[in-house]
């Protein structure tokens, strides 16, 4: 099974002077129940279907299965996400030999910025960039699936 093993920070700093590429993102979800999730993602002009399964106990590492499928069939897809959406600009920063995905969210999600690194392994070391602040990883909050239903603008 193909696993995702990933980090998640809040994001501090400048960042998009870095970015050597970035997209829009809009996306959905199916099933949002927590331990498993199905997306729905259209990034620029592309649709994608994503499955996702429940995380380790430290939230770095989860089944994900993902995708490419027909913009037209994202779109219709759409239509049966549950209520809420994310809507984000992803920009891609490289750091060493990693690359962070820097997440600038807008609407009910406006004034979040977070960014992921994914891993080959659990304690597969990296070079954190200036702009990484506190780890959120594991922190449910953070997750797109629960910043749908419980968007960041509603937290105290």
């Amino acid at each position: 099974m193909p696993q995702e093993i990933e980090r998640k920070f809040l994001v501090t700093g400048e960042y998009k002077s870095q970015a050597y590429a970035q997209s829009r993102i809009v996306q959905g979800y199916i099933c949002s129940a927590r331990g498993r999730t199905v997306r729905i993602r259209i990034r620029d002009d592309r649709g994608y279907l994503t499955i996702k399964g429940a995380s380790d106990a430290a939230g770095i590492s989860r089944y994900e299965w993902e995708k490419e499928i027909p913009l037209d069939e994202a779109r219709e897809l759409m239509k049966l996400c549950e209520p809420g959406v994310i809507d984000k600009t992803r920009y891609l920063v490289h750091s060493g030999r990693h690359t962070f995905e820097v997440d600038e969210f807008y609407g009910e999600n406006a004034g979040l910025t977070v960014a992921e690194v994914e891993l080959a392994s659990v304690d597969e070391p990296f070079e954190k960039p200036a702009f990484i602040g506190q780890e959120v990883t594991g922190d449910v909050r953070y997750y797109n699936s629960q910043l749908m239903r419980r968007p960041f603008s509603t937290w105290e």
